[in-house]
């Protein structure tokens, strides 16, 4: 890759991270006060699970894709 260009993966991971912070944060906060929302399967606590997740693939691809980072 050309040092000048930066990765779409980056900024893909960098979307992922926020949302993955953000959706994390809101499962925390959820399981905290135990206000859960009415959907079915809540006690599973899908936002917890999705924001973990989500989290991990965007830090990932964001320290694999970061600028300046030579592959």
């Amino acid at each position: 890759m050309h040092s000048g260009n930066i990765s779409i993966w980056f900024f893909i991971g960098v979307l992922l991270t926020i949302y993955g912070a953000l959706i994390f944060g809101y499962g925390v906060y959820e399981f905290a006060t135990g206000t859960l929302a009415n959907v079915v399967l809540k006690e599973l606590h899908a936002p917890l699970w999705w924001g973990a997740g989500m989290l991990v693939v965007g830090l990932f691809y964001s320290i694999k894709f970061k600028p300046g980072h030579t592959a």
